[in-house]
């Protein structure tokens, strides 16, 4: 199958990045469901939608939908993406996958129970800048590849009813911003062999501020800044032997990046020519995955997804942040 029909499950800020983005690339979009039928409406006349729905049970059940992106807050990823995938819909979740690892797991298993693509949408690994540096890295430019630095720091809003400070909405740095870093360390460097983590809690008990610290194998390592309370630079780097790539701000949208030889020669100069934001990439990836019958990334595979979402719990657990049920 080709040419995937796209339906939209909520509709926030998120979903109309992501849409615009389908619109630019060309891409169909058949439907768009919310819990409430105007806000459905509003959403596809802005986008030229020729279906609108006031629940997401209708959205999935819509014949017309072949896969579904799940916009809506992180608790309720799992819940949503498991209805999606009940229904016979693909699925491109966005991050964090879930709320904890335990959740992601379930999602895994109803999808590979379904013969279904379940996809995180780390939209980042998609970009171009990305794919050229990983192809770098396997070219061994830059020689053995020894640490990852990369930050992900923002100044937000301080209001404790906001979504990045309430708890009850998966609040905090760390699965807002934090995952875009650590992501990216697992993508260059893979799994940690052991993380340590510090942070600073906000009054209602999320992380404002988390540091980490990574080792993998072979003994690199790879440190991470994320916080909701100050805007840094947003710059990354990947440290080999031979070399190092720095990539520019805001390193985790298309951007530009340097390879830099060992005596300070740079040796390539890369710029990012993307249209729009640039979320189309991951679904234009999602559309060839099934177009080819397969129902994983190789990009950013289904068990690498439950396994950061364990990490993520795992550096949680460090910091003292409980969500409610758990």
């Amino acid at each position: 199958m080709t040419g995937l029909r796209w339906g939209i499950l909520a509709t926030g800020g998120i979903a109309h990045a992501f849409t615009s983005d389908l619109r630019t690339a060309g891409l169909t979009v058949a439907a768009v469901g919310s819990r409430r039928a105007e806000a459905a409406a509003d959403f596809a006349r802005e986008y030229d939608i020729p279906h609108a729905h006031g629940s997401y049970e209708d959205l999935v059940a819509d014949p017309d939908v072949d896969i579904v992106y799940i916009a809506t807050p992180h608790p309720s990823h799992a819940e949503n993406a498991i209805l999606a995938l009940e229904a016979g819909k693909h699925v491109l979740v966005e991050k964090p996958f879930t709320l904890t690892g335990d959740e992601a797991q379930r999602v895994a298993d109803v999808a590979r129970a379904n013969g279904l693509l379940a996809m995180e949408a780390m939209w980042t690994r998609y970009l171009p800048h990305m794919v050229r540096i990983r192809e770098i890295l396997a070219a061994g430019t830059i020689g053995e590849v020894r640490a990852v630095f990369a930050d992900h720091t923002q100044k937000i809003s301080t209001d404790p009813t906001h979504r990045l400070n309430a708890l009850e909405l998966g609040g905090g740095a760390l699965l807002d911003l934090g995952i875009y870093p650590i992501s990216f360390a697992w993508d260059i460097l893979g799994a940690p062999v052991a993380v340590s983590a510090r942070g600073r809690l906000a009054d209602t008990g999320a992380d404002a501020e988390v540091a980490t610290i990574a080792t993998h194998a072979g003994g690199a390592l790879s440190t991470s800044i994320s916080s909701s309370r100050a805007a840094g630079p947003n710059v990354a780097t990947v440290l080999g032997t031979d070399g190092r790539i720095e990539i520019d701000r805001t390193w985790y949208c298309p951007t530009t990046f340097q390879v830099i030889a060992h005596g300070g020669t740079v040796i390539e100069q890369y710029t990012s020519e993307v249209d729009g934001r640039g979320m189309q990439y991951q679904a234009l990836y999602a559309e060839q995955l099934v177009a080819e019958g397969r129902t994983d990334s190789a990009l950013l595979p289904l068990a690498e997804s439950v396994a950061i979402m364990r990490s993520l719990d795992e550096i949680r657990a460090q910091l003292g942040v409980v969500y409610p049920g758990e």
